[in-house]
């Protein structure tokens, strides 16, 4: 539907989030009632957290709903956008998928219509060598500190990617295009079944100083990388009094 029904110009913004820059268009609204009413169909006595319309219901399973992550990509035509579906028993995340339609989704990655590649994330890859993704949020101050961390994070990595969603970035580490992945700001909607992708494919997936992931930061690399890059990110934040 997000693909075929997009229109031919930019699609028009119904409102803003967090700040004027945060937008939400029709599309987002509803892929999520689409993809709600599917759920619901079919078992009708679970929860929903979806990001335009809240939870509801309840009961041990809860299914995590981003109808659009990438947003502002989708709004300028540019690729990096995806749909983000997990599904919780009892707080703990069992399952997910991560559709980005004009490449590829899910645990194993299909492209072109030939066989599925299994993903698998780069192991043993130095903090010096690692191609870094990352994201920013939409309010100012936010973005100020996010700034002045990535450019301390620079000089000691490869390089960074700024592709513009969580949940694709996530895919991008499970398939080795990335080496790790950290954002401030990520709701666990952006992140639920993105972080159980990359996870399967042997990524860590935590927040600063061994906490779990959060809003404050989630952070995912292989192993070898991920500890470099943990302990540089905390360091980073502390001295910014985060």
């Amino acid at each position: 539907m997000l693909a075929d029904r997009r229109p031919a110009g930019r699609p028009a913004v119904l409102a803003t989030k967090s700040s004027p820059t945060d937008v939400v268009t029709a599309m987002d609204r509803a892929a999520e009632t689409l993809i709600r009413t599917k759920i619901l169909t079919e078992r009708p006595g679970d929860a929903i957290l979806g990001e335009e319309g809240g939870e509801s219901g309840h009961g041990q399973v809860r299914w995590i709903v981003d109808p659009l992550d990438g947003t502002v990509n989708y709004l300028y035509g540019l690729p990096d956008w995806g749909v983000s579906v997990a599904v919780e028993v009892n707080g703990v995340v069992l399952a997910g998928a991560v559709v980005v339609p004009p490449r590829g989704a899910g645990a194993w990655l299909w492209c072109g219509g030939g066989a599925p590649a299994a993903l698998r994330c780069n192991a043993g890859v130095p903090l010096g060598q690692a191609l870094i993704a990352t994201g920013f949020g939409y309010e100012a101050a936010s973005r100020r500190i996010q700034g002045e961390v990535v450019a301390a994070l620079l000089p000691r990595v490869r390089d960074i990617r700024r592709g513009g969603s969580a949940a694709v970035d996530l895919c991008s580490l499970a398939a080795g295009r990335v080496d790790g992945y950290y954002e401030s700001g990520v709701n666990h909607w952006d992140t639920a079944a993105g972080g159980l992708i990359a996870a399967e494919a042997g990524a860590r997936m935590e927040g600063l100083a061994g906490r779990p992931a959060s809003t404050s930061m989630t952070l995912a690399a292989g192993p070898g990388l991920f500890t470099e890059l943990q302990d540089l990110l905390t360091a980073l934040h502390d001295e910014r009094g985060e």
